[in-house]
């Protein structure tokens, strides 16, 4: 819940600094501006038997299903952007939280869409005898607006876009997520 208000909060300042940046004191186009945006993703996070989580008993390895928020910033130049984004799921099954926060920089693809590649740190609170972890995430994802997908006589350049991406965990798991994304 805490995260929860520190990310809207987040994104209200950003959305702010972001429309209040349209034009500079002279008029001009700004140089430097600021897209802020807030999402929710669902997935499953399935970790190689070698893992730091080892196995448990009979059990066998540690996995479970993932219901993420994330919360970010890009920053535009030109075709390409650089971003930061935070990120906090509920797991279900064996993980018990999963939080964390990693870099992005990628390419426009159309309007509104996007592919990258992230890189960052990840913590899992494992549960059922799994324990506490924490190290190295690396992913790679894209985004597709309304426009990409047909809706833009319906939305315009608005809207949710779609996100699909696959994350690793150390090179020990694969965490494939999608969901929507809203930008401001």
């Amino acid at each position: 819940m805490k995260f929860a208000v520190i990310a809207a909060a987040l994104a209200a300042t950003l959305s702010t600094a972001a429309i209040a940046q349209d034009r500079s004191p002279d008029g001009s186009e700004p140089a430097f501006s600021v897209e802020p945006y807030v999402g929710i993703l669902g997935g499953y996070h399935n970790f190689d038997r070698d893992s730091e989580f080892g196995t448990v008993g009979t059990r066998g390895k540690m996995d479970g299903a993932l219901v993420e928020g994330i919360a970010g910033v890009n920053i535009p130049f030109g075709p390409v952007f650089v971003g930061v984004e935070g990120n906090a799921a509920k797991g279900f099954k064996d993980i018990d939280w999963e939080y964390g926060v990693k870099g992005r920089v990628g390419m426009r693809a159309g309007q509104s869409g996007l592919i990258y590649v992230s890189a960052g740190y990840q913590w899992v609170n494992g549960r059922r005898g799994f324990s506490d972890q924490k190290d190295w995430t690396y992913g790679l994802g894209v985004e597709v607006g309304p426009k990409e997908i047909g809706l833009g006589g319906v939305l315009g350049e608005a809207g949710p876009r779609i996100r699909l991406q696959a994350d690793t965990y150390d090179f020990d798991s694969i965490r494939p997520m999608a969901g929507l994304v809203f930008a401001f």
